[in-house]
């Protein structure tokens, strides 16, 4: 999370696809997904979890740490397509913390 407006790598990543779902640029896999619809975005998102939980299963921290990036970047598309800010997620996590939900 971001602190003292330091930029995190999810803030640079989701920029960079906010202008891939703007400019469209072709040969791009994000536009790829744009262009496929949030349904595929959706789905891209429900295999990398699955994926991530498999690996974790296996007790594969290499293969974990792998497919939960692909998880984060899928659902950094998501959040675009459907016009969340990833400080709207931090900010929701925050008031989570504050009030003992799902923190302990």
């Amino acid at each position: 999370m971001p602190q003292d407006n330091d930029e995190t790598v999810v803030d640079r990543l989701y920029r960079v696809i906010e202008q891939r779902r703007v400019e469209r640029p072709a040969g791009s896999y994000t536009t790829k997904l744009f262009d496929d619809g949030r349904a595929r975005i959706a789905q891209k998102v429900g295999e990398e979890a699955v994926e991530t939980v498999i690996a974790a299963m296996a007790d594969n921290k290499a293969e974990a740490v792998t497919e939960s990036a692909d998880l984060i970047y899928h659902l950094l598309v998501l959040w675009s397509d459907l016009g969340i800010d990833p400080d709207e997620i931090w900010r929701e996590l925050e008031g989570r913390e504050k009030h003992g939900r799902q923190s302990d």
